[in-house]
């Protein structure tokens, strides 16, 4: 029993990242009702699937975020905004061009 509860916790695990609430807790509910874990462990299981979640998707953002900085420092790429600065400025050159 041990061992297939140990079982379920690693396929839980591996995909508790895209796991939402309620699907956590159907899963351990159903393992309440089967008597592999007791009702405050299901409890308890989920709530720290849910808490580990999301600091792995905080990592995984802060991961993703300083990669892309370093893509734009490598290849040297503009933000939104300077793109939209040279553009006005662009069209402020332009206007200046037409009235002279």
């Amino acid at each position: 029993m041990y061992m297939n509860m140990m079982r379920k916790m690693m396929y839980f695990g591996l995909g508790a990242m895209s796991l939402t609430r309620e699907k956590a807790e159907k899963v351990f509910s159903e393992m309440a009702e089967k008597g592999d874990i007791s009702s405050e462990e299901a409890k308890q299981f989920v709530d720290e699937a849910i808490k580990k979640g999301e600091e792995e998707r905080i990592e995984m953002r802060k991961v993703i975020s300083e990669e892309i900085d370093e893509v734009k420092k490598n290849f040297s790429l503009v933000t939104r905004s300077e793109f939209e600065a040279l553009e006005q400025r662009i069209k402020d050159l332009e206007q200046k061009l037409q009235q002279e």
